[in-house]
């Protein structure tokens, strides 16, 4: 026993050395969040024996996820990362396939453990050009409300060159959706023709005090990409797969689908070709004039597909100008969105958006997505298109040292024709304002917004830095709404199932979030 112990010990150290003559530095990083919500009135009704925030939420909610990241380092030219997402999870909820949670009684849920990145990093060799391929963040620029056409988790691969200290290129190919359609009357039809692939080119220009990057993005989307399962020959778009599929399923077409100029469902069409959608942008910042700063986004959108009443196309514009000070940074900001006319059977004139799942929106961390912990948000879209606003914020006054507040006062009107809404309804739609939030209505945000309705968000968030890596946060937030109710808008509305009956959305979060 003691020659055998002897010999594995030997060859220990003979691994133990040959691993160290090519080390591993490995890096860990994570974070814990422990979130708890209360709020009202979360999909801007009530009544008819509804109950909740919405209808799928308690009034109260608590939360936690933990997110755990890896990085194996060989050199500078060459690394590995692995990015582990747990939750989030709902306290007292069980899990399922589609919902993971694990917070019931006995946890232990096997659907909780996900991942979100999964990537290696290297340089070619004698160049400055960096690869990164796999699983991982991808977002197009922005210097106002972080990127709302896409900023999402995807499979992909990035290059980027920096030339000189002005000027730097990068180029990205993602295939967000694959094999996803299963054709269960013509199985030899299963995965044909469903990919959706995506490829951009971004341009980042710096000089002294002043940065612009251009940028230009394109999707090939396959026809089967989004289409049911049961292969119905207009149902293609009720099939969108992966937890960011109500992204694409309200960004990609037209309110209700295909539709003809009176407001009734085009029905019998085939898609037998790839869609097209192509994206442009301009966005930058100015600083030279310290301590003001501003700050632009320019986007435009065009989605056309072979059935043209599909196609939707438009434009989203923003602008910021802000002041630093000691205490605090004033400033005032707005932006405008093209919006929907009042003839269905030419498709959208909104700004087509993939996916904005990961974005952090510095205008709105309520009205829109864009709350940079796991509290409620997009209450009233995931995008901003088809709106428009102007708003005004002091962003981190501080006044207790680690402690800091931003106030936002927001007013948000929409952009799109209230006659469209009258068609729709007089032809059967049935459509309600909240129809995107209750029933995912395709095309279609939480709150579709038309020209003639309006609503004023008003937010305080703080946060307090007890710890070098601990943070508390408290969120608040309310939206009241003005929604046109008579009876050539929403007056024949039900949104809650029975009536009309609006109620405005508030939500106050506490964070606790642990990060190193």
């Amino acid at each position: 026993m003691k020659k055998i112990a002897t010999l594995l010990l030997a060859a220990g150290l003979v691994f133990g050395a040959a691993t160290g003559a090519s080390a591993i530095d490995f890096k860990a990083k994570g974070q814990w969040i422990m979130s708890f919500d209360y709020g009202q009135n979360g999909n801007f009704t009530g009544g008819n024996g509804r109950t909740g925030y919405n209808k799928s939420e308690d009034e109260f909610e608590a939360n936690q996820r933990v997110r755990l990241q890896l990085d194996a380092v060989a050199s500078e030219s060459l690394s590995g990362t692995v990015f582990f997402e747990i939750g989030k999870s709902t306290w007292g909820k069980a899990g399922s396939n589609t919902t993971p949670s694990g917070g019931a009684l006995g946890a232990d849920d096997n659907n909780s453990i996900k991942l979100k990145n999964a990537y290696i990093d290297w340089l070619v060799p004698q160049t400055d050009l960096k690869i990164r391929m796999g699983i991982q963040g991808m977002a197009l620029p922005s210097f106002t409300t972080e990127s709302q056409v896409f900023n999402d988790d995807v499979a992909g691969i990035t290059a980027s060159y920096q030339f000189n200290e002005n000027v730097g290129v990068t180029a990205l190919w993602a295939r967000p959706f694959n094999d996803n359609y299963s054709n269960t009357t013509k199985s030899t039809q299963n995965n044909y023709m469903d990919n959706v692939d995506v490829a951009a080119l971004l341009v980042p220009l710096t000089f002294d005090g002043v940065k612009v990057t251009p940028w230009v993005m394109y999707a090939a989307i396959g026809p089967n990409a989004f289409r049911s399962t049961t292969a119905t020959s207009d149902n293609y778009f009720s099939n969108f797969a992966g937890t960011s599929g109500k992204f694409p399923k309200a960004g990609m077409i037209p309110l209700g689908g295909a539709l003809h100029k009176d407001g009734t469902p085009v029905t019998g069409y085939k898609l037998n070709e790839y869609g097209n959608t192509i994206w442009a942008g301009l966005t930058g910042e100015v600083t030279m004039f310290d301590p003001i700063r501003i700050a632009w986004d320019v986007n435009y959108g065009s989605a056309s597909y072979d059935q043209s009443r599909l196609n939707r196309s438009g434009w989203l514009a923003s602008l910021l100008a802000e002041y630093k000070l000691d205490w605090a940074i004033p400033g005032i900001y707005g932006w405008y969105g093209s919006g929907d006319d009042d003839n269905p059977a030419n498709g959208s004139e909104r700004m087509p958006s993939l996916s904005v799942n990961n974005i952090n929106n510095a205008f709105s961390n309520f009205a829109f997505n864009g709350n940079p912990y796991i509290a409620r948000e997009a209450t009233l879209g995931y995008s901003m298109s088809g709106t428009w606003g102007v708003g005004a914020r002091l962003k981190d006054m501080s006044f207790v040292e680690n402690l800091k507040h931003t106030l936002r006062v927001n007013l948000i009107g929409g952009t799109n024709d209230p006659n469209l809404v009258k068609k729709l309804n007089r032809n059967g739609l049935s459509l309600a304002p909240n129809a995107g939030g209750v029933d995912g209505t395709a095309g279609m945000d939480p709150l579709y917004m038309t020209s003639q309705d309006y609503a004023l968000e008003v937010g305080l968030t703080n946060t307090y830095k007890m710890y070098d890596n601990f943070t508390i946060m408290l969120d608040a937030a309310y939206l009241a709404t003005w929604l046109d109710q008579s009876k050539s808008v929403w007056g024949n509305s039900k949104l809650n199932g029975k009536s009309d009956e609006v109620r405005d959305p508030w939500n106050v979060n506490v964070s606790f979030v642990y990060s190193f």
